[in-house]
This record gives C-alpha cells, sequence and structure tokens, in this order.
C-alpha cells in the first residue's frame, strides 16, 4: 500500500478543482476513517465529486465502488492462478478465497446506493461487515493449516488495497447512519426503542406463509419436495433434493424440502445463488445431518461444516446438524451460515470446538439447542439467539470451554452475538466433573469482539469470572462484553473481570440496542406485515 499513498502536494492538485464544499465533506468524511491519509489518496482522485448536491452520500458511493474494484481485482488475480503445482491443503485454502470473494462481489454488486433510506444504510453496512468477515476467512484457511500467506505480498498488495478501502467506506457509511436522525442502524450509539421483530415465535421478515408453515404439524402437503432416508420420498439425500430444487423452482419464491427423519451422514452446501430455501424436519434428534470433517483431516474451519448455508432466506426447522470429529480434531463444524436474514427454529447443533458459525449477515435462532467445547458459537454476523438451550460439553484435558468467540475485525461492523432469555448449563457429560472444567460465556478472537447476553439463565458451570482472555491482554479494551439482568448460580457479576471494554449493563435503554428488534435494524427493513409487534425488552 505505500507505493500507492498519493504525496501530499500530489493529492493537493488532485483535489483543487473540487468545490469547496465537497472538498469539505471529503474531509470530512475521511476524517471518520482510521486512516485519513489512504481514504484521501482514493477518494481525492475522483473526477464525480464536482457537482452533486448530495455530497456526502456521493463520496461514500465513490469509497464504495472502489472497495468493489478492489475485490473483482483479488477475485481476477486468484482466478487466474495456477493450483497445479500446489498440495491439496493449500489448493482448499485458495478454492475457500475464491467463494468467499465471490461472496462479495456479489453481495456489494446488489447494493443500493445514493440513499438515505435507514434500510438500505443498514444493508450497506451489513454487507460491508460480510465483506470484512470474508477477507478475514480467507486468510484464516491458511492460518488453519500454517501456511504461508502470499495474497498479501503480491506486487499490487491487492489485499491491502481492499482491506483499506473496506474499512474506509465502513467508516463513512458507520457515520452516515449515525447522523440520519431517523436511522436504526444497530452501530448506532443511542440506541434504545423501536419494535421487536417477533410475531409469537417468529421475525416478521419471514412471511404469513412461511410462520404457518412453520407451526405447522404436517408439512408434507406444502413441501415442493421429499428426502426420506428409507426410499418413501423422490430423494435419499439432502444434497440431491437441494440439486434438484435449481431445475424446479421458479424464480426466487420460497422453495420448501420436507427431510423425513433419519440420519443423514452427508456434507450439504447451499451456495449463495440458491435463496430462499426452506427446510423442515422431523424434529430435534429424528432428523439429523451428521458428518465428521475437521482442520486436523486436512479441511478448512470453514470447509470443515457438516451444513454450510450462504444463499438468503434460508430458514430451518427441526433438524440437529452434527459433527461428530470429536473435541480432539479441534475445528470441526456442524452448521455455517452466511445466510442473511436466516432463521433457525426448533432445531439442535452439536458438535465440540467450532460447533455453530455463525459466519455473516443477519441470523436468528429460536428454541435450539447448542453443545459445543471450545468458542463453539462464533462467527461475525448479527446473531441473536433467543430462548435457546446452551450446553457446556466435556472437552480435552486442559482445555476450557468457551461459549462464544465473536469475530469482529472493526469497529463500524455492526455484528455481535446476542443471547436473551436463554439457558446456558453443563450438559450431561460434563456435569459430573465441572468443577474440574472452567467455562467461560466468551473470549474475544477479534479486536472489537462483541457479546451480550441478557435475561438469561447462566448455571453455576460458568466460571465466576466470566470471561477470559484470548492473548495477554488482546482485545480487552476494544471489546463490548455486556450482561444484563441474567439469573442464576453463575449469574452474579461480583467476581466478573474487570477489563475495560467488559461492562455490566443496568440502563435498559443500553440493553434495548440489542433486542431482535433493534440489533437486527428490523423497523428499517422489515415490510409491514400488519401483524402486532411488542416492544422493548
Amino acid at each position: 500500500m505505500d507505493s500507492l499513498v498519493i504525496p501530499i502536494l500530489t493529492l493537493i492538485c488532485s483535489i483543487v478543482s473540487i468545490p469547496n464544499v465537497v472538498h469539505g465533506n471529503i474531509k470530512l468524511s475521511c476524517d471518520q476513517t482510521h486512516s485519513p491519509q489512504d481514504c484521501h489518496s482514493f477518494i481525492g482522485k475522483s473526477n464525480m465529486l464536482k457537482t452533486s448536491q448530495e455530497t456526502t452520500f456521493l463520496i461514500r458511493d465513490y469509497a464504495f465502488k472502489i472497495t468493489l474494484d478492489h475485490a473483482r481485482q483479488v477475485h481476477q488475480y486468484i482466478s487466474s492462478m495456477d493450483f497445479g503445482s500446489v498440495n491439496d491443503r493449500t489448493r482448499m485454502a485458495w478454492n475457500d478465497c475464491l467463494e468467499l470473494y465471490d461472496d462479495t462481489i456479489q453481495q456489494l454488486t446488489q447494493t443500493r446506493l445514493s440513499s438515505n433510506i435507514p434500510a438500505h444504510l443498514d444493508d450497506i453496512q451489513t454487507y460491508l461487515s460480510a465483506a470484512t468477515t470474508n477477507y478475514e476467512t480467507c486468510k484464516n484457511g491458511f492460518l488453519d493449516f500454517n501456511l504461508p500467506f502470499h495474497l498479501e505480498s503480491s506486487p499490487l498488495s491487492l489485499t491491502s488495497n481492499f482491506s483499506k478501502s473496506l474499512t474506509n467506506v465502513l467508516a463513512i457509511n458507520a457515520a452516515i447512519i449515525n447522523s440520519n436522525p431517523s436511522g436504526t442502524s444497530s452501530s448506532r450509539n443511542n440506541g434504545g426503542g423501536g419494535r421487536r421483530l417477533l410475531t409469537k415465535d417468529f421475525p416478521s421478515w419471514t412471511s404469513a406463509a412461511d410462520r404457518k408453515l412453520l407451526q405447522s404439524s404436517n408439512p408434507t402437503t406444502e413441501a415442493n419436495l421429499v428426502v426420506a432416508k428409507d426410499g418413501s420420498g423422490k430423494f435419499k439425500t439432502i444434497s440431491e433434493a437441494i440439486a434438484a430444487s435449481k431445475k424446479q423452482r421458479s424464480g426466487t419464491n420460497r422453495f420448501i424440502i420436507y427431510v423425513k427423519a433419519g440420519i443423514y451422514n452427508e456434507n450439504v452446501a447451499i451456495t449463495n445463488k440458491m435463496k430462499n430455501l426452506m427446510l423442515i424436519g422431523d424434529g430435534i434428534d429424528a432428523t439429523i445431518v451428521t458428518s465428521n470433517k475437521n482442520v486436523q483431516d486436512g479441511y478448512t474451519t470453514f470447509r470443515s461444516a457438516t451444513f454450510g448455508v450462504s444463499g438468503d432466506g434460508f430458514i430451518a426447522k427441526g433438524i440437529t446438524f452434527e459433527n461428530t470429529a470429536g473435541p480432539q480434531k479441534h475445528q470441526a463444524v456442524a452448521l455455517r451460515s452466511g445466510s442473511d436474514f436466516s432463521v433457525f427454529y426448533s432445531c439442535s447443533f452439536k458438535g465440540y470446538q467450532d460447533t455453530l458459525y455463525v459466519y455473516s449477515k443477519r441470523q436468528f435462532y429460536k428454541n435450539c439447542d447448542i453443545y459445543g467445547t471450545v468458542d463453539f458459537i462464533f462467527g461475525d454476523a448479527v446473531a441473536v439467539l433467543q430462548n435457546c438451550n446452551i450446553y457446556a460439553r466435556k472437552p480435552m484435558s486442559n482445555q476450557i470451554n468457551t461459549v462464544t468467540a465473536q469475530g469482529r475485525t472493526d469497529p463500524n461492523e455492526n455484528t455481535g452475538i446476542v443471547i436473551h432469555n436463554s439457558i446456558i448449563e453443563a450438559a450431561s457429560d460434563l456435569r459430573s466433573v465441572q468443577g474440574s472444567v472452567k467455562t467461560f460465556l466468551g473470549r474475544p478472537w477479534h479486536m472489537y469482539s462483541r457479546v451480550v447476553v441478557m435475561k438469561s439463565n447462566i448455571d453455576r458451570v460458568v466460571d465466576r469470572a466470566g470471561w477470559a482472555p484470548w492473548s495477554g491482554d488482546f482485545a480487552l479494551k476494544t471489546l463490548y462484553y455486556g450482561e444484563y439482568m441474567n439469573n442464576g448460580d453463575g449469574a452474579s457479576t461480583a467476581g466478573r473481570v474487570n477489563w475495560a471494554g467488559y461492562r455490566v449493563i443496568t440502563s435498559p435503554v443500553e440493553a434495548g440496542k440489542f433486542t431482535v428488534g433493534n440489533f437486527l435494524a428490523g423497523d428499517a427493513w422489515i415490510p409491514d406485515t400488519g401483524v402486532p409487534f411488542t416492544s422493548g425488552l
């Protein structure tokens, strides 16, 4: 990046023809970023910033287009690489990167710009946050295998350009949201108020038909396809049914796959082009999707998932997602979701380390069971888990349990993990030895890790310190870990950590920022269903 930074005299010359009001707005916008000089070096060269009256939005739009252009450059560079001479693990890491940058380009290309509509502003922040996650995950695939990440030392410093331009536009759009009096983004600092997104059991972005089907006890009549292990359906595997859905569905209307009771030993992948799929099973521990892929056996954490979904609008009900690799295999994901507006209702997620990967975008979990040991709810999504049962299992010797490991790398990301009105306790295999195993609510995977636990029952299995460090004092000042009105033998905050980023939340206004409605920015982007909403906490 250093070779691309424009010297100050060149910078002045490049923006001298821009009217003073626009020049001032460039400075105002770039001053919001971590590196104003880098921001100026990109935006100050624009020829499109001369006549617009909506200069703040136009500056943001130009910064956004720069970021998209940099993402395309990285994708093109990876696509042109020759992987013939590399080993399988290196090839897998590069293939992850290719998929991740493809997802970034698709999401950013579809983003609506030049808009002060709060829903669109929050969409932009969500997709930019997801792009940040994709950037980090590309690198993490190489870290999983202790491989060098050559892309950062490429001749054009491609990922450095992309990362810095992404950080710039995240900050600029966050400033617009915070200055917009009608904005409802979760990144706003004033919080509070708003309507919750619950229409009885389900968030209101699910349609009335979706909610009716989720409440139905007989999904067979509504299903487009039926999967049955015993041969009584059209398909015997979930993957076959999903592949068939590409040919049978029309447009992007909801497509329903009913998966009858049985154990489905397969790895399922739903790509970013497969939107609005619904999978309905016969219930927790009746319909089971299982595999045992893991990092120790040569898969990246991203690719180890038994069930991975990227297509937006995914809904699952009554299914157990499982990874049976065991604690000795380390990272082994049961479910990974990068699906925007995804809902998991009455599902179970079973694994050990890295069980539930709330990867990116907006996700809602209701009445679910989650089992694991180390970092078993992790990722960088806007994720709310409500009325869920969270079970810490017995880890390997000398390991500690950590319920969460949230991965926010930029303070302007609108992401975090919220656990609301849930239960956190020991699973049956840990209960008899829980006195010899330390269990914590979370630890900071990245610099701006954000987790809130509120109105939940925390059992005595949770250590009185509550939270564990990642390494030394890393992120202890920049994280946001909050607890609000919890109960149970492990809920006392008297002995909690004294980190600068930890807080006992006492204000309902501050806690209100993390309700389903506010944290998922529901008032801004959810179509009015006509169903009454419950307000506040």
